[in-house]
């Protein structure tokens, strides 16, 4: 896999490109590069500058077109940026097009994801699923490695040249990799599902949320571990599960990878195994970050991915986390004012649509440990509550 940065070396820099198109407005493609930036820092890459195009569907070739591709090409090279890197995932050909035309490294969000979980991936089960996804992404990507030796085929109008026939092997070889590492997340599954099965009469609740929302540090709190925590995207790959007591309750406590709009389905797929403490938990904490512009977004993608893996209708409590980030304003008992992103406070925080979404809900600050033991009571109520129904025979002391 490709290795974006070296810190022998001096940092290498990216322009980021984004589309907006009929299916994805100005606004929301300036988000999107938002996040592609933090993506882009998070693998140890400087992001230099942004450009946009306007089109009403991508194009086939370039994504972007001929004109943009050669205003972009003129600035890669005034500038010396070592990497051009795209909000959405191209085709193969759009991929081949862009790296003849710019003559520097293109990278789209999928090939940049893949890269800091390999960077992140710690355990097997964890390298593993990102390798499986890697290979899963190339396999139709590699007639863009071999470019070089395509050209051996020029002007012959023939099939079957030195660099096809080096592509076919590759195929093949990829092809038995993958299926070999199908098999061996197959036999790691059984053994995790074997390990659950193991885990005795009591409540599963599960971390869920978009990357970078705090549920490691919610994680650490409720149950005194140490859990890796820091600010950047994905810093949990491998599923973390600890034994909790809350009160004279225990429970199991689960914190998997954090969420992200426009998840490759690549390592949806490799990574369903994790998912698993997910899908068959008793209880989910959905973690919000509401210091975050663009949180109902996040709501909405978290939302839309418990969809699609079979696990949205649990009972769900909704922790709206980072309080102490959020810019709170102080409100006369008679300030009559309408509440809005601007001028909120957290009384009107408290009784806003929010606060409706979901029931139960609870704001909190995991780094100031504001209103923890509101959700800690809150966490013991309704477990016990499950428990009682789930294990009637099994008292609680």
């Amino acid at each position: 896999m490709t290795k974006l940065h070296d810190t022998a070396k001096k940092q290498e820099t990216a322009i980021l490109v984004g589309l907006i198109h009929r299916e994805q407005e100005e606004a929301q493609v300036m988000e999107y590069l938002d996040e592609l930036a933090f993506l882009t820092e998070t693998a140890g890459v400087k992001p230099v500058r942004r450009f946009t195009q306007r089109l009403e569907n991508p194009d086939k070739a370039t994504y972007i077109g001929s004109g943009k591709t050669q205003q972009i090409k003129k600035y890669v090279d005034e500038n010396n940026i070592d990497m051009v890197i795209f909000d959405d995932e191209l085709s193969p050909s759009q991929m081949r097009n862009l790296q003849e035309e710019i003559g520097k490294k293109i990278l789209d969000r999928t090939n940049l994801i893949l890269d800091i979980f390999a960077s992140r991936a710690k355990t097997a089960h964890a390298k593993t699923q990102v390798e499986l996804a890697y290979y899963n992404y190339m396999l139709p990507r590699l007639t863009g490695m071999w470019t070089h030796l395509e050209r051996q085929r020029g002007g012959t109008g023939t099939r079957g040249g030195s660099g096809e026939k080096e592509i076919e092997t590759d195929r093949r070889n990829i092809r038995k990799k993958i299926t070999a590492l199908k098999e061996q997340l197959s036999n790691i599954d059984r053994q995790m599902a074997t390990q659950r099965k193991n885990r005795g009469e009591m409540i599963r609740v599960a971390l869920v949320g978009y990357t970078n929302v705090g549920k490691s540090t919610i994680m650490n709190l409720l149950s005194k571990s140490d859990v890796f925590a820091e600010n950047k995207l994905f810093a949990t790959l491998d599923t973390t599960v600890r034994k909790v007591v809350v009160g004279n309750l225990p429970f199991l406590l689960s914190d998997t990878v954090g969420f992200i709009r426009k998840l490759p389905t690549h390592l949806v797929e490799s990574f369903k195994s994790t998912l698993d403490e997910v899908r068959e938990a008793d209880i989910l904490i959905h973690v919000v970050d509401i210091s975050h512009p663009h949180f109902e977004d996040q709501i909405n993608v978290v939302s839309q991915t418990l969809t699609d893996i079979g696990a949205f209708d649990k009972p769900t409590i909704m922790v709206f986390n980072k309080v102490d980030a959020y810019t709170f304003i102080e409100k006369e008992a008679d300030d009559l004012t309408p509440s809005t992103k601007e001028n909120i406070s957290l009384a009107d925080l408290k009784k806003s649509w929010m606060s409706r979404l979901n029931d139960p809900c609870i704001f909190i600050s995991a780094v100031k440990k504001e209103n923890m033991e509101e959700f800690r009571d809150m966490l013991y109520k309704i477990i016990k509550d499950l428990h009682i129904k789930r294990y009637p025979h099994k008292l609680l002391y």
